[in-house]
């Protein structure tokens, strides 16, 4: 890709600004450019000199509240219909849900399995999650889900609750607890497959109940590696991690596709865990073979834990199914949407991208005085790049005496072939977006 004279040099790099001198900068109205009114669907939606953040579910008034008013607007579902970004929880997003003019989309969670992250991609547009931000509040039912399935809590309480109905609780309690028997989980050993903010939790406080910790990630990070708990032994293979566990708790990302983690837990694995060893699935629950479990439930007395529904093991006796309540504390929602906002923030005001799962990290400083910040998204591999999307960024200088029509500058690059979209960042909020949708100049 070439770009124009006035941007050839120096080279742009993801992480990095360079200045470039023009002599003056021409003005750059409300989404500036040709045709600006034509491409919204409702005017009336759209407040000039704001953000609309576009939202679905309901998310946390401590996260949204940090979007100050005097920049932003929120609205809910269609209500925002030239929204800038999305923010979103668990809604399965459709792609004509998402407006031309959505910059960014950010997930209040890890997971983004609920986003076209594909798609998103070969439109230009950059997803966002929050590693991290209910990692407490997922390893706290993890060792929930440990003890439920240690000492047969949920059938004592469906149980008593019997024993109530007739009449017999207070008779038959002590002679009935036998049925009832358990074992702790002091001394027992836990094998935690992926080590990341969860995992790397779990494994510490797994260490604090006297347990013996395995882990393995092919993955580890050396952030998430100095979280772990010292005397954690690393496995090479999911099977040596699995092979002498009590417990077995699974930390890792749903990936479709070839290579991914879809059924990960197969009958390969199943195969290798100890006669009563629990599974425990607070992760995704595509990443269990259903068919494959059950047999280690039905022919080894072992345990099933999960987050998800499950249609083959719902009724499963040796079965537990919770509805997802992994992050489903007022801690972790406030935490999973004052992040999300954050990083929208920094990506709409200044360009900088953190905790995407599809564009480049880039972190960036303020814009100098007097200049104004243009970032290009492409689909070629000229730069830095991640899953074939490239991320440029360059800071003009736009103090001197002779005019350019900054304007002009944008429409020829955004329209250069590999352009997926382009912004100009110059302190307006809303204003200076533009994209090439199938050859046409979008802006």
């Amino acid at each position: 890709m070439i770009l124009p004279t006035i941007l050839r040099q120096p080279r742009l790099l993801a992480n990095t600004t360079h200045k470039i001198t023009l002599r003056s900068l021409a003005d750059i109205s409300v989404e500036h450019g040709r045709g600006a009114w034509k491409t919204y669907g409702d005017v009336t939606s759209y407040q000039p000199g704001k953000f609309q953040i576009k939202t679905y579910n309901k998310i946390s008034p401590i996260g949204l509240s940090k979007f100050p008013s005097d920049q932003y607007e929120v609205k809910s579902g269609e209500e925002a219909a030239n929204a800038h970004a999305i923010l979103l929880r668990s809604h399965k997003l459709q792609e004509d849900e998402v407006n031309l003019t959505v910059r960014a989309i950010a997930r209040c969670g890890a997971g983004t399995n609920n986003v076209p992250v594909v798609r998103m991609s070969e439109l230009g547009i950059p997803v966002f999650n929050t590693p991290g931000a209910n990692a407490n509040a997922v390893k706290e039912l993890v060792i929930c889900g440990m003890l439920l399935g240690s000492r047969k809590i949920v059938d004592g309480i469906n149980h008593m609750h019997s024993l109530g109905e007739q009449g017999l609780a207070k008779e038959r309690v002590e002679k009935d607890k036998a049925m009832f028997g358990g074992r702790e989980l002091k001394g027992k050993t836990l094998a935690v497959v992926g080590l990341g903010h969860i995992g790397a939790a779990t494994a510490r406080d797994a260490e604090h109940l006297g347990m013996h910790v395995v882990g393995y990630d092919p993955m580890l990070s050396i952030e998430n590696a100095l979280k772990l708990p010292r005397s954690i032994q690393l496995s090479g293979s999911m099977v040596e991690a699995v092979r002498s566990a009590d417990y077995i708790s699974l930390n890792i990302p749903y990936i479709k596709g070839e290579g991914g983690t879809h059924g990960v837990i197969n009958s390969d694995i199943c195969d290798n865990l100890k006669e009563g060893a629990v599974l425990l699935n607070f992760a995704r629950g595509e990443l269990v073979d259903s068919e494959a479990i059950k047999k280690h439930l039905d022919e080894k007395n072992g345990r099933y834990i999960s987050d998800f529904p499950d249609d083959l093991l719902w009724n499963h006796p040796s079965t537990i199914l919770l509805p997802h309540l992994g992050a489903s504390t007022e801690e972790a929602e406030d935490a999973a949407a004052s992040m999300a906002a954050e990083t929208i923030r920094d990506f709409l005001e200044t360009g900088t991208i953190r905790n995407s799962v599809n564009f480049p990290a880039t972190s960036l400083p303020n814009r100098p005085e007097n200049s104004i910040r243009f970032t290009v998204v492409t689909n070629n591999q000229i730069n830095q790049s991640k899953g074939g999307v490239a991320y440029n960024v360059v800071d003009v200088d736009t103090g001197g005496h002779e005019v350019v029509d900054f304007k002009e500058v944008q429409e020829k690059i955004t329209m250069l072939e590999g352009v997926l979209s382009s912004r100009v960042i110059y302190g307006v909020p809303g204003t200076g977006y533009a994209k090439n949708v199938g050859g046409d100049y979008f802006v």
